[in-house]
């Protein structure tokens, strides 16, 4: 059965692998799944077809068979579980890299998003400074904990794991940035999921549509 899954026809991300769609990519390129990509523009994410499968208007979506998936730690999770190479064979390792999954969707990327959030909606605000900083507090505060766990380890819990794969995609999201930049191990655990093969063919498929949007725009 032909894996479907849907991305940014014109991505905000400018081709720099932040969208969700580069997560699941990712995911199937480690597997070594085949997929196919269907391009969504911003008008049909909130059409009835698109909203049958992703009923908040968004990407990415999976669909294989008869089964339709949405949100990027669901459909990264599900491919886990049934492909060797994301998942430890360990019932204990495996239950921690799960966690991981979670920890990355539900404590790491909210607080990252709410600084994009604070910068591109909320910048001309009179308060913005004062929210920022508040922000960036809890930020650091997250990056320092995690910092503390992954100490001098290349991964988060022994071998690489779908746990590593959702967590580094939700700190590129802050690559570049002087915060994360007080962490060096961070930026050195980023950089060894930047290099891993798998990561980089996401990655040129990804560019590669933003590429195409901007030739046929000149």
């Amino acid at each position: 059965m032909t894996i479907t899954i849907t991305a940014f026809e014109n991505s905000p991300d400018r081709g720099r692998g932040l969208a969700r769609d580069m997560r699941v990519r990712w995911a199937l390129e480690e597997v070594g799944l085949p997929y196919e990509v269907r391009l969504v523009s911003f008008k049909e994410m909130k059409q009835p077809a698109h909203l049958a499968l992703q009923p908040f208007g968004q990407i990415p979506t999976y669909e294989e068979g008869g089964l339709a998936l949405f949100e990027s730690g669901a459909i990264i999770l599900h491919i886990a579980e049934r492909h060797p190479g994301l998942l430890p064979d360990d019932a204990n390792a495996r239950a921690r890299a799960i966690a991981w999954i979670f920890a990355a969707v539900s404590t790491m990327e909210p607080v990252i998003v709410d600084r994009e959030t604070a910068r591109f909606e909320e910048g001309t605000e009179s308060w913005y400074d004062e929210r920022l900083a508040h922000v960036e507090r809890r930020i650091r505060k997250r990056l320092g904990e995690l910092s503390r766990r992954l100490g001098d380890a290349d991964w988060l819990d022994g071998t690489f794991s779908a746990g590593d794969l959702l967590m580094i995609s939700v700190l590129l999201r802050m690559e570049g940035s002087a915060l994360l930049a007080e962490y060096p191990n961070l930026c050195g655990y980023i950089a060894r999921g930047q290099a891993r093969p798998a990561y980089q063919r996401a990655f040129e498929a990804q560019r590669a549509v933003f590429l195409a949007v901007s030739a046929g725009g000149q």
